[in-house]
């Protein structure tokens, strides 16, 4: 407030409403997609997959708006439970709740608010997919804490993030089949690699404040390690493609996957920060390659059948 004219106080006017939501977007990380991605691309192909070629209208809104409203709560949650914690680690020292711009009463409204959003949407959804909905959030809700309990975080996070996967198959067939639980398990099994990754980037300050992750865990062996989780993921898909009896497009994304993770060894081979966090951040194209395969195999291939190409019959 400042004195204005003949001793009336001058009332300041209000923060642009930008400023006022600037740290809310930040808290649910609206501004840093790559985590969205990460989520969206697997559960588009899940659809694709479940419905053997293009899923409903109505669930594929469903989902990726499912998947932005999650993807926004766990990082809400994730952000409460690490209140104390992200202050004294380098990469998270500004966020909201770290510097005090949001309290911790608003973050759990908000948590609150965006867990019933995404609640609301199991109303279009069958009964199995509810359910599924239901175990997928406890999941999600324990993740965060599973850092000061178990050197496997990167396990629970892979369970959340790959429920998703397993809920699009309830909701196009009603049913959980073989394929299902073979993308749950590469899904799995390249999110523990990947997070494992986006771990080694915090490692020092997570050994100093004793805080866990697979990072520290595999210690030195951590690249080997995520070239077997990686390989697993690799290993599951190829099975999966034989499943479907995919004809080589759904394969060519998988390639494509296999030379994305050769490109990320190459990122971390020095385990430097940079290196380990550009490596996670490309996980976004493995998915894309993934959902591309996807959408090729079972929407366009089919319409392509019988047709000749330079002599050659598809």
């Amino acid at each position: 407030m400042k004195a204005g004219i003949q001793g009336i106080p001058d009332i300041d006017p209000p923060p642009p409403m930008r400023e006022v939501l600037r740290p809310y977007i930040a808290l649910m990380r609206v501004d840093r997609p790559v985590g969205t991605l990460l989520l969206l691309w697997p559960t588009l192909a899940a659809l694709w997959l479940a419905a053997e070629g293009l899923p409903p209208v109505h669930l594929l809104l469903i989902f990726t708006l499912g998947t932005w409203l999650m993807r926004s709560a766990g990082c809400v949650i994730n952000d409460i439970a690490d209140r104390r914690i992200d202050g004294h680690v380098r990469r998270t020292s500004q966020r909201p709740l770290a510097t005090g711009e949001i309290s911790t009463t608003r973050a759990v409204w908000l948590f609150f608010g965006l867990a019933a959003l995404s609640g609301s949407l199991l109303l279009f959804l069958n009964p199995l997919t509810r359910w599924l909905a239901v175990a997928g959030l406890a999941i999600a809700t324990l993740y965060p804490f599973m850092k000061r309990w178990t050197y496997l975080p990167q396990a629970f996070l892979g369970a959340a993030f790959s429920w998703g996967l397993v809920m699009a198959y309830a909701a196009v067939r009603g049913e959980l089949p073989i394929d299902a639980w073979l993308l749950f398990i590469a899904s799995l099994t390249w999110i523990v690699a990947y997070d494992t990754m986006y771990a080694m980037v915090d490692r020092e300050d997570d050994l100093r404040i004793g805080v866990k992750s697979t990072a520290i865990l595999f210690g030195a062996q951590d690249r080997l390690m995520i070239a077997l989780l990686q390989s697993v993921t690799l290993i599951s898909l190829y099975l999966l493609a034989q499943v479907i009896e995919a004809r080589g497009a759904f394969q060519l994304g998988i390639l494509a996957a296999a030379g994305l993770f050769a490109y990320q060894h190459v990122l971390i081979r020095h385990r430097e920060r940079d290196g380990c966090f550009q490596a996670f951040r490309n996980n976004v194209w493995v998915g894309f390659s993934l959902f591309s395969g996807a959408v090729v195999e079972l929407s366009l291939l089919p319409h392509l059948a019988g047709m000749r190409f330079f002599g050659l019959t598809l």
